[in-house]
């Protein structure tokens, strides 16, 4: 890679600066919307840059996140363990605030730092057209200093919650996705997967009333359970790279759909959703009735990921996966059920 870059180099020397890299010159030179506002416009546009930002991971990532942290904290006498009671229904709802906004400000570093790069936003204006900086709403550079900020915020908050350690190993993890372009590589999975596993971990943990200052701490069995949902990411998280595959091909990304051919990685996402289904099911030991609902979303996902092939449908079928792995998060219930 280091040679050809050289190369290229060689070969364009005549060639002035601002033509081989305009990306920054125009971002800098644009008006945002969120630049053109006064100081006391751009604190209350904050709300609306933290959604914009997330939009497209709110439901496929925050949500997700925090059910499963809520859900499983409804099976805490299994996942987790050091209780002198366990807690209520009430107490576990009263916490559930504080577990969506863990998962939405972390995910809001993650896009911040994902989505500023002159690569991400060549893609995004091929993938999503519809996101902030493609769209002026936020410049790259605004992006930046916004992450200059929140970052020192998000350190805290995770301190005062008792999930520093998780939120540590979040925030490089989003480095090595996103800085040092881990995200381009055959590894982006693994590092997505433990990324859930620091995620889930740390709802529950929160959902719970446990964390760094308490004797409340995931169990053998809390331990296994969230290392099995890392393993469903691991094996068929790529479902997400099915309909990105114009614009990832054109910055060069090495997705699995990419790396090892559209078709291999889609049966690959329907053996591994049908195996992790059963193995879900079978771990806890569920009645017939439980089976119902993550056998269902299951098989839809893999009927869809083999047979709709175009962008719009890989995309449903993405959405059709979130929810797979949402029922997977129901079983700690059905199984008190």
């Amino acid at each position: 890679m280091a040679g050809t870059h050289a190369g290229s180099m060689e070969q364009n020397s005549q060639t002035p600066l601002l033509e081989k890299s305009p990306q920054p010159y125009i971002e800098e030179t644009e008006m945002s919307e969120f630049g053109s506002k006064s100081l006391v416009g751009k604190i209350a546009y904050i709300p609306k840059l933290l959604w914009v930002f997330t939009e497209s991971n709110f439901d496929t990532f925050v949500i997700p996140n925090t059910a499963f942290g809520v859900l499983g904290a409804f099976a805490a006498s299994v996942l987790v363990e050091g209780f002198q009671q366990t807690p209520t229904a009430l107490e576990i709802l009263w916490r559930f605030p504080l577990v969506l906004a863990f998962n939405w400000y972390s995910v809001f570093i993650f896009d911040l730092a994902n989505q500023r790069s002159p690569e991400s936003i060549q893609e995004d204006l091929i993938n999503k057209p519809w996101r902030p900086i493609p769209t002026g709403k936020v410049t790259a550079t605004e992006a930046r200093r916004v992450l200059l900020v929140a970052i020192p915020l998000v350190l805290l908050f995770n301190y005062l919650l008792g999930v520093w350690r998780q939120g540590l190993f979040i925030l490089i993890l989003t480095w090595m996705y996103n800085d040092i372009r881990g995200g381009d590589e055959v590894v982006r999975d693994l590092i997505i997967s433990v990324a859930y596993g620091m995620f889930n971990s740390a709802s529950l943990e929160i959902a719970v009333g446990g964390g760094e200052y308490t004797d409340i701490s995931i169990s053998r069995g809390g331990l296994i359970w969230t290392t099995m949902i890392s393993a469903v990411i691991l094996t068929t998280m790529q479902v997400q790279d099915l309909k990105d595959q114009a614009g990832d091909r054109t910055r060069g990304r090495q997705t699995i759909a990419l790396w090892i051919g559209d078709r291999f990685s889609r049966i690959s996402i329907a053996f591994f959703v049908c195996f992790w289904s059963a193995a879900c099911l079978f771990f806890w030991d569920l009645r017939p009735y439980g089976y119902i609902v993550p056998a269902t979303t299951g098989a839809v996902t893999a009927y869809r990921v083999l047979s709709k092939k175009a962008p719009k449908d890989d995309a449903t079928t993405w959405r059709w996966w979130c929810l797979w792995t949402i029922t997977l998060y129901l079983l700690p219930i059905i199984s008190l059920i």
